[in-house]
């Protein structure tokens, strides 16, 4: 890969969360800003980056719906890798304008459920403008007079605007993280570590009861762990619902792979959205009588009595 895209602009958290992944560092290697992720994906797809880095998970308010949404239709597009980036915020403006001259705040959607408690406790008038990114919050104090008189952004981003800072750290919770992914176009898979991913998102067939139940005992039956379930609308009619989901493992462990081949016997659609390494390196825990070696075993044993062997 040597032409990557990110939700930009620069100063963006998905922007250091490009910069600490290794291949998008080397020489020659392009980056390119956009708006939102629709964009960036948009742009993978039709070939003009070969990846795109987009959150797709946060420790405080779960799934970025933009990127479930992105992923799960359209074109097939397949997780490579993933970056967990510590979230500080910020309130920024320009310089002269203090504290107390503060009537409204501009930052995304997510920053602002993230610092709500710090507004309520220090400016409760204060109303809420969205803006596409913090970083975009924080280049528009740059550019001009706005519609807000301070930003909520990274302290990288009041930096690159030169914005003063008014208050720092922030965030209602001090151990925020964001997880963001590096998406592809479908090609070779990472090589299994030990320590891995692997996420789906599944179509029912109708909506019964016991459907959610059925899917989950796939993983159940295999000792597979989920590390996020979600489900999310498929837009194609009131109550109806596909469900986004990542599994310890790679879909080349044959825990996964049983799995998998189970759901694809009962839903409408898997699609699979990749198998690679987890950020955090923790291992899976496999339970008792899980391992590659005693599916190989049953499966061995299964051909045995196929072939008149046993």
């Amino acid at each position: 890969m040597t032409r990557f895209g990110f939700l930009g602009p620069e100063g963006t958290f998905t922007s250091m969360a490009l910069d600490a992944w290794g291949p998008a560092s080397a020489e020659g290697v392009q980056r390119e800003a956009f708006g939102s992720v629709d964009g960036a994906l948009a742009a993978l797809r039709a070939g003009t980056i070969d990846g795109a880095m987009v959150p797709i998970e946060n420790s405080v308010e779960g799934g970025v719906s933009a990127t479930l949404d992105a992923l799960a239709s359209g074109e097939p597009l397949v997780v490579t890798g993933e970056v967990l980036v510590p979230i500080t915020f910020v309130l920024a403006a320009r310089p002269g304008v203090g504290l107390d001259d503060v009537r409204a705040v501009g930052t995304h959607s997510h920053a602002w459920a993230q610092v709500r408690g710090w507004m309520a406790s220090h400016l409760p008038a204060a109303t809420y403008v969205p803006a596409l990114s913090t970083a975009a919050a924080a280049e528009g104090l740059e550019a001009g007079p706005q519609p807000y008189d301070a930003a909520v952004c990274a302290p990288a981003a009041a930096r690159l605007h030169g914005l003063e800072v008014l208050a720092d750290d922030i965030g209602d919770m001090a151990a925020a993280v964001t997880r963001f992914v590096l998406v592809a176009r479908p090609g070779d898979l990472p090589e299994r570590t030990g320590a891995d991913k692997t996420t789906v998102v599944l179509f029912q067939r109708d909506d019964h009861a016991g459907g959610l139940l059925q899917l989950l005992e796939q993983f159940a039956a295999r000792g597979i762990n989920m590390t996020r379930l979600e489900s999310r609308p498929t837009k194609a009619s009131m109550g109806a619902y596909c469900f986004s989901i990542d599994l310890e493992g790679h879909v080349l462990d044959e825990r996964i792979g049983e799995a998998l081949m189970g759901l694809r016997r009962i839903c409408a659609e898997v699609r699979f959205l990749g198998s690679y390494p987890r950020a955090d390196r923790q291992r899976a825990s496999i339970a008792p009588l899980t391992a590659d070696a005693d599916f190989t075993a049953a499966r061995s044993w299964l051909e045995a009595i196929r072939t008149g062997r046993a």
